[in-house]
């Protein structure tokens, strides 16, 4: 039984939101660029915008029907929306902003929040103002807030965005575990690929207020199917291709034609392989050699733990491969590169 359905419709001056997807019990990513209707699905779910058109049931309850006229107010639709400013009432310590969460008809509201601040490390704090608080601390007063109405349903819009690095880690691992405690639906929108794949179950790719794939995240990692589902989970190297027949196909920005082991088909628009899909040095030797290349080293890229070559074929368009610093010591001095690219790990892309 699908605990949330979503098919709504609404205009904007940029894009037109058109988009129906379910969800269970499970964190489902909402993942896409900016301004492409991510955080308006969730205001629309929390009945914070109206939709012009459309549907939402959760648990075979109905908030919104344009049909039946049906638009239940925020506070009756049983969903707690955590915004990334956290939108914490500055006027109220830790304490009261907890309570204010907590239906009117519990009687047990102080021991409520005792039972919060603990389970959120917030003890010693409960008297201090959000203005006195750290981002993390904040973020942790905004879930129990939420957790405290009792949510049928979590909407969580960028929920990381406000904090540095090392603290949205660690405020990371606290959600996750969070979550797994939760038994409902959790709708989780970002644009980060990384924090998606950690903390969520599937993932629906949006582009320009569509959803154009919607998978477990393995399998979406593993084929992403379109263009833009390949770029947002992190796919550097795509080329313009055309068929050459049923298991080959010309890259064209790259000048090469490769052996794929999936059939191509006369549409094929793109091709693409992950940086870390490319095989050199000791690897190939244990292969199934079918796309062996000697390439152009161009330059190398530093990241933050390793190294990045990049490559060409006869002056083609820049192909980025991932390195080990082993694996950059060996070739640091060399002008080429004898490469090969699997054939299970070329992407096809028709759209």
């Amino acid at each position: 039984m699908k605990i949330l359905y979503v098919k709504i419709k609404k205009a904007f001056k940029d894009f037109y939101l058109d988009i129906e997807f379910e969800a269970n019990h499970e964190i489902l990513a909402l993942l896409g660029a900016s301004g492409c209707g991510k955080s308006m699905t969730l205001k629309c779910i929390a009945g914070v915008e109206t939709p012009d058109e459309g549907l939402i049931i959760l648990n075979e309850r109905t908030l919104f029907d344009s049909n039946n006229k049906i638009n239940l107010m925020p506070q009756e639709r049983k969903v707690g929306l955590l915004f990334q400013s956290y939108a914490l009432f500055p006027n109220m310590t830790l304490e009261q902003n907890i309570a204010i969460g907590i239906p009117k008809s519990k009687n047990n509201k102080d021991e409520i929040v005792k039972e919060k601040i603990k389970a959120f490390s917030l003890e010693g704090l409960e008297d201090k103002y959000p203005s006195q608080l750290s981002g993390g601390q904040q973020q942790r007063v905004a879930l129990a807030r939420m957790l405290v109405s009792e949510p049928e349903l979590i909407l969580l819009d960028e929920p990381f965005s406000a904090l540095d690095t090392y603290l949205r880690w660690q405020m990371e691992q606290e959600l996750a575990a969070i979550l797994n405690d939760y038994y409902g639906t959790t709708i989780y929108v970002s644009h980060n690929r990384d924090e998606v794949y950690r903390i969520c179950d599937r993932i629906a790719v949006y582009n320009n207020g569509k959803i154009e794939v919607i998978n477990d995240k393995k399998s979406l990692f593993k084929k992403p199917v379109t263009i833009n589902a390949a770029v947002l989970t992190g796919c550097k190297n795509i080329s313009r291709a055309k068929k050459i027949n049923n298991h080959k196909v010309f890259a064209i920005d790259w000048n090469m034609e490769l052996i794929c082991s999936e059939v191509v088909k006369d549409d094929i628009k793109y091709v693409g392989v992950r940086e870390h899909h490319i095989d050199f040095d000791d690897e190939i030797k244990y292969i199934d050699i079918v796309n062996p290349f000697e390439l152009n080293i161009i330059d190398f890229i530093d990241d933050l733990f390793n190294k990045i070559a990049v490559l060409s074929n006869n002056n083609g368009a820049p192909i980025y491969m991932d390195l080990t610093k082993g694996q950059f010591k060996k070739i640091k001095n060399s002008t080429s590169i004898d490469i090969n690219i699997n054939k299970n790990n070329i992407l096809l892309f028709y759209s």
